[in-house]
């Protein structure tokens, strides 16, 4: 499998230097926090082994909930932009949680990035963290084994690359506008205050 998901990866390289897209494939639904009816949309594209993103969701993304998102002025819609084989895998097994516990193992798993993906066997550790998360080992196994949910997710990152030109991760478009790189709460701030307001 491992050998397979690799193949996948440098699948999507390689349709981007081409300009073709995977035959057949369907984009996994995004996870959504906030109001429906915020006026600002952003847009996060993230790798779950970016240590960048690990940092905007666990230092950055807490007060931006409180003081956009819970507040009703922002909505955060999260894409997959996996960078490797292990945030692949992790992606899946978000997505395998469904819409509702899926942000909840994104979390999680962004706040033990630093154990899981520098592990011998990544994939090892992530089936035990989302063993924790309450997913059974048939689950698991049938969730990695899904071809069309990691082919999906594989669209999510090339649909990125070509529509948006996303190159690198943590990459937010808000309100259709393309910011590079966690800004930090005052560099949000500075961006989301005129359109808030």
């Amino acid at each position: 499998m491992t050998d397979r998901r690799t193949l996948l990866l440098a699948g999507v390289a390689a349709c981007c230097l081409v300009g073709l897209r995977p035959a057949q494939a369907e984009t996994a639904p995004e996870f959504v926090i906030g109001s429906p009816d915020a006026p600002v949309t952003m847009v996060e594209y993230a790798s779950l082994t970016c240590p960048h993103c690990a940092s905007f969701h666990n230092e950055t993304l807490p007060k931006l909930k409180e003081k956009y998102i819970d507040t009703g002025k922002v909505k955060l819609i999260y894409r997959d932009f996996p960078l490797d084989e292990a945030a692949l895998t992790a992606a899946i097994l978000a997505r395998c949680a469904g819409p509702e516990r899926g942000p909840t193992f994104l979390s999680a798993f962004f706040q033990s990035q630093d154990r899981w993906a520098v592990a011998e066997d990544p994939q090892a550790s992530l089936r035990q963290l989302a063993k924790v998360g309450g997913l059974s080992d048939e689950r698991i196994d049938a969730c990695l084994a899904d071809k069309e949910l990691g082919d999906s997710i594989l669209q999510m990152r090339l649909d990125a690359e070509q529509e948006h030109s996303i190159q690198s991760t943590p990459s937010f478009l808000i309100n259709g506008k393309l910011y590079a790189g966690n800004a930090g709460i005052d560099g949000f701030t500075e961006i989301l205050e005129p359109l808030v307001n």
